[in-house]
């Protein structure tokens, strides 16, 4: 009788433990086959859809020899819009060492000249998407949903230009967070306008970009008198800025955020600079996986990531900006900050956890420091990726006012709502061997 009371709740408990644990994993298989049902059932859908595009995107037997931003291919974009249409374009652009190649765009052309004729343009730089080439925006199913704002520029008479990046959706690999290379490709694609005549685009443009693309945007409004002065660029707009990318790499490398953004770094990097070595800064799961993630869309790699976090795979073997040679690139391809002269708005949300506010709050501290016309936009409970089109009114409301050479009101003098990052010291190689350790992780 005592053996029988004592061992009772003792199998008792065991059981209901099973029962936890089998439930769980029942769920979790749920959800998993769930998830790789609805992958597969994506990718069989838009398959076919890529197969009728590739045609378009073929650049083989294209010569690159030709006028920077020329459009040798264009159609119809098949988007609905209520004050304009919208065009799919291939255009020359050019790398930052020179070589050229191509890339595509998407164009969208107001019905009105409510901006005056020749018509004001802005040139859209989009965030990251994956390398995937179906990744690209004008190959989406639906191109310009990400991008729902763009009929209230058409409406105010203003031309949008949209490029997907070069290697991204064409040949090559894409310049990811390459600051020229992108720059190039955003200038090039304003230059395009020139070769679309119902455009009627003038030279005067604005230039806003968002996570990625807020690199990019900083880029294109540095680069752009030396690169395009045919151009006048009146303003720019980053939101959510990748713009401190030493601060930024160091705080998120071993997140599940390193899964996703990782990748594509270590596919585009070594590409712009040969002898960067990856294995030395990645996981054998980093390693073995990168080339493959890079190949899947946003969506896809961010649900991957989840999974490796949850079994406590990481992806980076140590902190990239404990290495010099990484660090060094980093460093490389942070933000410039804008001359006094350059109309600038930067953007970001206090709840962001891809772009950490607080290394926003660094670029925009170092930029005020430097004397840059700077109004900040400071949201407290909106995501990543809901920001751009919730600042969307306030957007267009300022690029408005800088079209029409109003003057800006900058806010530098106003105290910034967090603390800004600071950039971790130069690592030595006993520093990076701890970070390794800690991680639990060896070997590349």
């Amino acid at each position: 009788m005592p053996r029988t009371s004592t061992g009772t709740p003792e199998r008792s408990g065991f059981s209901s433990r099973h029962r936890h644990l089998r439930n769980f994993l029942i769920g979790f298989l749920i959800v998993v086959f769930a998830l790789v049902g609805f992958f597969v059932y994506s990718r069989v859908k838009t398959s076919g859809q890529q197969d009728a595009l590739q045609p378009f995107y073929d650049t083989a037997g294209l010569s690159t020899a030709g006028p920077l931003g020329q459009v040798v291919r264009s159609q119809p974009l098949g988007v609905p819009m209520a004050h304009g249409t919208g065009l799919r374009i291939l255009y020359r652009t050019q790398r930052a060492d020179g070589s050229m190649t191509f890339s595509s765009a998407m164009v969208f052309i107001p019905d009105n000249n409510a901006g005056g004729s020749p018509r004001p343009v802005v040139a859209w730089a989009h965030g990251t998407v994956g390398m995937g080439d179906q990744c690209a925006p004008s190959r989406a199913a639906n191109p310009g949903a990400g991008i729902p704002w763009v009929d209230s520029m058409l409406a105010r008479g203003w031309v949008v230009m949209a490029t997907d990046y070069a290697g991204l959706g064409t040949a090559g690999t894409e310049g990811y967070l390459v600051g020229d290379d992108e720059a190039n490709d955003v200038l090039n694609s304003v230059r395009a306008l020139k070769f679309i005549p119902s455009a009627d685009a003038g030279n005067s443009f604005a230039v806003w970009g968002h996570s990625q693309g807020g690199n990019s945007a900083l880029f294109t409004a540095a680069r752009a008198s030396a690169y395009a002065p045919e151009l006048h660029l009146v303003a720019t707009v980053a939101s959510a800025p990748a713009a401190e990318l030493v601060p930024l790499l160091n705080e998120t490398y071993d997140s599940s955020l390193a899964w996703v953004i990782g990748p594509e770094v270590l596919a585009s990097w070594p590409a712009a600079y040969p002898g960067l070595a990856v294995g030395p800064i990645t996981t054998s799961a980093g390693f073995d996986n990168y080339k493959r993630v890079t190949g899947q869309c946003i969506t896809s790699a961010a649900v991957e990531a989840l999974i490796r976090t949850a079994i406590k795979q990481r992806f980076f073997k140590v902190n990239p900006v404990s290495v010099p040679q990484w660090r060094a690139v980093a460093q490389e391809q942070t933000a410039p900050v804008l001359s006094p002269s350059q109309p600038l708005m930067v953007a970001e949300s206090l709840n962001d956890e891809v772009v950490l506010p607080n290394t926003t709050a660094l670029y925009i501290q170092s930029a005020c420091a430097a004397g840059s016309n700077l109004t900040s936009l400071w949201l407290a409970d909106v995501g990543h990726v809901q920001l751009a089109s919730t600042i969307a009114p306030s957007v267009i409301n300022w690029l408005g006012d800088r079209f029409a050479g109003r003057p800006t009101t900058p806010t530098c003098n106003q105290p910034l709502p967090i603390t800004p990052a600071t950039e971790p010291p130069p690592a030595t190689a006993a520093t990076a061997a701890t970070a390794a350790s800690h991680l639990g992780v060896s070997g590349g």
